[in-house]
């Protein structure tokens, strides 16, 4: 717990040094590492990136170096086996595929596996970074969500998953630019490592859309029937799930089970959005495509909890809120107000990170103990 706790302060007192800025690729600005190459790079962007930079290589490289941490952990191996001896498995064709060519290149006796979740483990964290650099107006603050709600160390677990979640994460940059085709072209590439990323494609599109346009009677009267028909078309629901996920049915995940936490997150957000509506929300796309995403992850897990593991197509919709929560907190106009509202949001999510990492030496989780195959 104290490498956790060791990394993640060392991560946010790095990212002091990336201050606040207007998020780069959204506005089709040149990118810093090009402005460098035509010797435009300022002493300011410099010191961003040597930052980031730092801050990618601790992440990558605890999540590279980490062995048996997880509970799927040695899951993946045996997969990593039985793809090697080109047996069936039911991971999608992409995560074959690279398995295969990582085998091809370090082999598949001994610790061959190691590579594969290094490769995981790199990919996955650039693309969380990515995003945050790219589209956080606040890099502190959304890095700070990001560690605190324990996305970076529960993707120690479900690599599948978490490499498509930060794809998703960066893809959101192309819904709000509106290039439509490359956000369905990233988003149907990811598919081939976790299929479940296909939800975003309407999703994302759908909150894109509402956010650009003037909210009229018929929206709300809409989205009120799609919430009640999550209440009271259930199985209609269960039956479209079970077609493309046959063994989640009856199992030990096909459960209603309500998230008291994600639900909380969801509410306090939309109250520190509603609080700052006019600077943050009245004429600003994209944090109004944020708001839409966080309202339909609270339908979801108020109105969904039927979904096995809800959080699976949930995450897609609540993980944006570390882009929101921060632009929230700098829209209160009283200074006072946003003071108080600043530190009271960091002393809970602290509390919640807390939590976390005592729940991390869970069976069911067993990221903690932390070992690593340089020194265990």
């Amino acid at each position: 717990m104290i490498l956790f706790v060791g990394v993640t302060v060392l991560a946010l007192l790095m990212a002091c040094f990336c201050g606040s800025q207007t998020s780069v690729q959204l506005h089709r600005e040149m990118p810093p590492t090009l402005l460098a190459h035509r010797g435009g790079m300022t002493r300011e962007q410099a010191l961003k990136l040597w930052a980031c930079g730092g801050i990618y290589v601790i992440l990558s490289a605890l999540s590279a170096c980490r062995i048996a941490s997880g509970n799927d952990y040695w899951v993946y191996t045996s997969m990593f086996d039985l793809i090697s001896q080109g047996r069936h498995v039911s991971s999608e064709f992409g995560f074959n595929a690279l398995v295969r060519v990582m085998q091809f290149f370090f082999g598949t006796e001994g610790y061959s596996y190691l590579p594969i979740f290094g490769l995981f483990s790199l990919l996955t964290v650039y693309f969380f970074l990515r995003a945050i650099y790219e589209q956080g107006d606040w890099f502190l603050g959304s890095l700070f969500l990001f560690l605190m709600n324990g996305y970076y160390f529960s993707s120690f677990n479900s690599i599948r998953y978490y490499l498509v979640l930060a794809i998703a994460l960066y893809s959101t940059k192309y819904v709000l630019r509106r290039e439509y085709l490359k956000f369905v072209l990233w988003i149907l590439a990811a598919a081939t490592f976790h299929k479940s990323v296909l939800v975003v494609i309407p999703l994302y599109l759908g909150a894109g859309w509402l956010a650009s346009v003037r909210l009229k009677r018929w929206h709300y009267v809409a989205g009120a029937l799609l919430a009640l028909s999550l209440l009271f078309g259930r199985d209609i629901y269960r039956v479209i799930i079970f077609k493309i996920y046959p063994y989640y049915e009856n199992s030990m995940f096909d459960t209603v089970e309500y998230s008291l936490t994600n639900i909380g997150k969801c509410v306090g957000t939309l109250v520190l959005s509603l609080l700052s509506y006019s600077s943050v929300l009245k004429d600003n796309r994209r944090n109004r495509f944020y708001f839409f995403l966080n309202l339909g992850g609270l339908v979801l897990y108020t109105c969904g909890a039927f979904i096995p593991e809800v959080s699976r197509v949930a995450y897609y919709l609540v993980l944006p809120q570390i882009f929101l929560i921060p632009n929230a907190l700098r829209g209160v106009e009283n200074k006072v107000l946003r003071r108080l509202l600043t530190v009271g949001t960091a002393l809970v999510f602290v509390a919640y990170f807390v939590m976390f990492l005592r729940s991390a030496y869970n069976v069911n989780i067993r990221l903690l103990p932390y070992l690593n195959w340089i020194f265990n």
